[in-house]
């Protein structure tokens, strides 16, 4: 089910107390007096009671529905590896692996469709998560079945999708273990009716494509521009290999991580991470479609996981995907790029922010012996922009009153002054869009990424289309003023995006 939006390219009273007969007690009156208040704070008290009581058992009828719901698998299957201490939820970092598995119809599926690292810092300052493409090979480790009692041994090298085939989701947890150093904390492993369900409880998430979508193998139909998407469509924008970019895993989770972007603006703009009631119907949801581990079974701590993510800068919720390069025995395949993820892996373990600035490297020993800092040359630009052909559309969906310059105007003037001699104003498009984008022809990525650093564009935004000669800005509703786009975070050089920032797709053959 989709719903488009706009066009691209939520007093007690009581009795008082009173005292014995006069003959008995004078002053008694005096003393009924004084007994009032205490009567009103007795019944305030026992109302105030009655009400915590109530919200009590609320609470444990709906932990214990909600403990109901959940299967459980051991979170480790990885001989040699130990199992990950308890987590101090005030002061450690906590990962939890997240799993989709390919399940239809009632058969369940050896393999992982969806693999998601989540890092949640201690500090509550960030949150990092790392999708591992289901195509990537990787070694992977003996693992014994908890259930049959059979054992799979080590490989060299095998896709890391087939782990969860090798006795559950703890054999896939091992892998990732050894892969990134790191010691996973929890999984969750969800089917697609998890999917389904929570995009319907949260009343649609929203999407951008710069061209209509007909996807026959996933089902996804979607028109040109924003749409609100749950249920089967929402299962099926997730799903779909074939949809948008260049047909493979990488354009299914650039669109993965583009709508847990949206889905995660759309939570915090709502306040649900402050809404009990929200909360437990999230939970409730997706509970009934989740396997986790043990550790994970008090629906407690999945309710306590709002608190890491309820006051998150949202550009600091970063989506990365594993760096990769096509294995040289079968280009279909993907092996890391160590020289990349070595130092996303490090980052991760020390918990640190890929948001941020890395680290200062150590001083230059070579330095001037007279104290002076060596400043680095500043790196000339690959190519001399004024042989860069540019064309920038208006696609801000806003009109200027009359005398003052539209965005592609101003934008063209800026670019003009920095040498892009070829940067031509090409006017304003009837259909708005809610994201900047840079899109380059055949052979023109590099100087697509140049006019992008240029203008402050994120990498991100940055994508080949078939349809354009040269480079084309199309600037949208999230760059209205300026010469250089907002910050709304940066995700180091890895291929991902910031939870702040809006993302379409474009679609397959485009």
């Amino acid at each position: 089910m989709s719903s488009r939006r706009a066009v691209t390219g939520a007093g007690p009273s009581g009795n008082s107390v009173s005292g014995a007969s006069g003959s008995q007690n004078p002053g008694g009156r005096h003393l009924g007096r004084r007994g009032a208040p205490h009567a009103v704070l007795r019944a305030a008290a026992m109302i105030l009671s009655l009400t915590l009581v109530s919200g009590l058992v609320f609470v444990g009828v709906q932990v214990i529905r909600l403990q109901n719901n959940l299967d459980t698998k051991p979170l480790n299957l990885g001989s040699g590896q130990e199992s990950a201490p308890p987590v101090d939820s005030n002061t450690d970092p906590l990962q939890i692996l997240i799993l989709g598995t390919d399940n239809r119809d009632g058969q369940e599926s050896n393999n992982s469709d969806v693999m998601m690292l989540a890092n949640m810092s201690a500090d509550r300052s960030h949150v990092t998560v790392v999708s591992f493409p289901r195509d990537l090979l990787v070694p992977l480790p003996a693992c014994t079945d908890p259930e049959t009692g059979t054992t799979y041994p080590a490989m060299d090298l095998a896709q890391i999708n087939g782990a969860l085939g090798n006795g559950g989701p703890g054999c896939t947890v091992a892998a990732i273990n050894e892969l990134t150093g790191l010691s996973i904390d929890h999984f969750m492993m969800a089917d697609f009716d998890a999917v389904k369900e929570l995009s319907n409880t949260l009343g649609g998430v929203e999407v951008c494509v710069n061209q209509p979508v007909e996807d026959e193998l996933s089902g996804l139909s979607l028109p040109a521009g924003v749409s609100s998407v749950q249920g089967d469509q929402a299962l099926a924008f997730l799903r779909t290999r074939h949809g948008f970019g260049n047909g493979g895993d990488e354009g299914r989770i650039r669109a993965q991580q583009s709508f847990l972007a949206s889905m995660v603006r759309k939570v915090q703009d709502e306040g649900t991470l402050n809404n009990l009631p929200k909360l437990y119907s999230i939970a409730e949801t997706v509970t009934r479609n989740l396997t986790v581990d043990k550790e994970l079974t008090n629906p407690t701590s999945l309710i306590a996981l709002a608190g890491r993510l309820k006051d998150v800068d949202l550009s600091r919720v970063a989506f990365v995907t594993a760096p990769v390069v096509p294995y040289e025995y079968d280009n279909n395949r993907l092996v890391l790029d160590e020289a990349v993820s070595e130092p996303l892996f490090t980052a991760l373990v020390e918990d640190r922010d890929i948001t941020e600035p890395a680290p200062e490297p150590e001083p230059d020993a070579t330095a001037p012996a007279d104290g002076t800092p060596s400043v680095p040359a500043e790196e000339a630009p690959l190519f001399d922009p004024a042989t860069i052909p540019v064309r920038i559309l208006d696609a801000t969906g806003s009109t200027a009153d009359a005398g003052t310059e539209s965005r592609d105007q101003v934008l063209a003037a800026h670019l003009l002054s920095q040498g892009y001699a070829l940067a031509d104003a090409a006017g304003r498009i009837d259909d708005s869009s809610p994201a900047t984008q840079i899109f380059h022809g055949p052979g023109y990525l590099e100087m697509a990424e140049q006019v992008a650093a240029a203008l402050g564009v994120p990498a991100v935004q940055v994508m080949a289309s078939n349809l354009v000669n040269g480079v084309s800005v199309q600037v949208g509703e999230d760059f209205t003023t300026g010469t250089t786009m907002p910050d709304a975070g940066d995700v180091g050089g890895l291929s991902g995006q910031t939870a702040a920032q809006v993302t379409c797709q474009t679609a397959f053959g485009n």
